[in-house]
């Protein structure tokens, strides 16, 4: 019996030592990396992957169904940074790779609004050192297009030796991974960045701008900052909550879901597809759901995962053909005689209220519907950060249908808003809010 064991375990130990090594992490490493090279042809710029010219159609996604974007006539999507903390980069670039999506990867430079010193030699090469293995990791994937140096390292930052690491790192690159184009990703674009960079940063190929509500107006940034080379738009979508009107304590007001898909559609055909000759295409905000001053604002997706207006909007504006299932319309919500949502609503303490919605779709008696009363955030992101979700307040919402919802205020003072979800069978989703104060 020992004579078995010993012959049992020593083919165990020839089988996985003669076995061909498998590739950490991932199951296409071994195909080798895509060519992806920035070119000027017949006075534009232009993406190629493989020779083939590569226009981005894509989302910013991280924690969202990113592969879905394929389905809806995206070709690529972005990150902020390597690591999640919910699933490894190569895991990602393999679903990515499986949906004929390519990934522009995020480098998560460390930012001076968060206490970073760029003084800091010693610093600044770990840093660089940190990001020599995360490259190493990923480069030789063929679902990688490029990498995507640091995220606004220009908000409100003043030490200008950023731009010094970020091409030190971009040269890195050039050294260790020659397949693939770097960019990073600027809060707008002025005039101070441009000048800098294009003569401290030669190993970057091309600028990435990040506006919102502002989007309509880059090529006026453009002239002013001085910049007439080729970018992509890396962040855009609905009207910024900083741009949006406000109440009277200070809350912004949030366009509904059909509003957003209308602005997206604007800015994306009057800016982004209007400039051929420098723009190489763009990443749409949010492919997922986020918390960012409501649980609506930036995100496409529902908590609950359905899908809004803005991604039918996306699959039309990518393939030129609408889906079959279109998400409830959503033109107006507001509180019933207690003006809407541009007014200053104030609601007495435990009173009872209607909140009247304006909807369109072909079908309405199959609708559902669905809401909630939150208080406002207390603690307000920054720039994009980690933002805690307010708790909903239970027992709120009396009854809810299509056009109406019936519910009693707050019986605690303050700043709160209701929110409403209109959903179908399909799972899509339109969705609206109003923010008011209880006196």
């Amino acid at each position: 019996m020992k004579a078995l064991i010993f012959i049992l375990f020593f083919a165990a130990i020839m089988f996985f030592a003669c076995s061909p090594a498998q590739e950490p992490g991932s199951k296409y490493l071994s195909e080798g990396p895509s060519l992806v090279e920035m070119r000027e042809v017949d006075g534009k710029f232009r993406l190629f992957v493989d020779d083939e010219e590569f226009f981005v159609k894509g989302a910013g996604c991280e924690f969202g169904p990113c592969y879905q974007i394929a389905a809806h006539g995206g070709n690529s999507f972005r990150t902020w940074r390597t690591d999640n903390s919910r699933r490894p980069a190569l895991e990602i670039l393999d679903e990515a790779y499986e949906h004929g999506l390519m990934v522009m990867m995020g480098l998560d430079m460390a930012r001076e609004r968060h206490g970073f010193d760029y003084d800091d030699e010693v610093a600044v090469a770990a840093q660089l050192e940190r990001f020599r293995g995360e490259v190493m990791e990923l480069k030789d994937h063929p679902a990688l297009l490029g990498w995507g140096i640091g995220n606004e390292l220009n908000l409100r930052y003043t030490n200008m030796k950023v731009w010094d690491a970020v091409n030190d790192i971009a040269r890195m690159i050039k050294e260790v991974d020659g397949n693939h184009v770097t960019t990073t990703m600027l809060a707008g674009i002025g005039p101070g960045e441009v000048e800098y960079i294009a003569q401290n940063c030669p190993d970057l190929d091309f600028l990435s701008i990040q506006m919102y509500g502002a989007l309509i107006n880059l090529p006026e940034y453009l002239t002013n900052a001085g910049y007439d080379g080729p970018y992509l738009v890396t962040e855009w979508g609905p009207v910024g909550h900083w741009e949006m009107p406000q109440t009277e304590w200070g809350r912004p007001i949030e366009q509904t879901s059909t509003e957003k898909a209308e602005t997206i559609k604007t800015r994306y055909k009057e800016v982004i597809l209007a400039d051929e000759v420098n723009c190489m295409g763009s990443y749409v905000f949010l492919w997922g759901q986020k918390q960012e001053r409501t649980p609506s604002w930036y995100g496409f997706f529902t908590e609950a995962g359905e899908s809004m207006e803005p991604v039918n909007m996306m699959e039309y504006l990518w393939t030129g053909e609408w889906p079959e299932q279109m998400a409830p319309r959503v033109h107006d919500i507001s509180i019933a005689g207690k003006g809407g949502r541009f007014d200053n609503v104030r609601l007495e303490r435990n009173g009872s209220y209607a909140a009247m919605i304006s909807i369109e779709h072909p079908e309405k008696a199959s609708l559902s519907v669905r809401a909630e009363i939150m208080p406002e955030p207390t603690q307000l992101s920054d720039g994009g950060d980690y933002e805690p979700r307010p708790k909903s307040i239970e027992g709120l919402i009396v009854s809810a249908d299509v056009t109406r919802i019936i519910f009693n205020a707050p019986a605690e003072p303050g700043e709160y808003r209701i929110l409403v979800y209109i959903t179908d069978e399909h799972n899509n989703a339109g969705a609206a809010n109003v923010p008011f104060y209880v006196n």
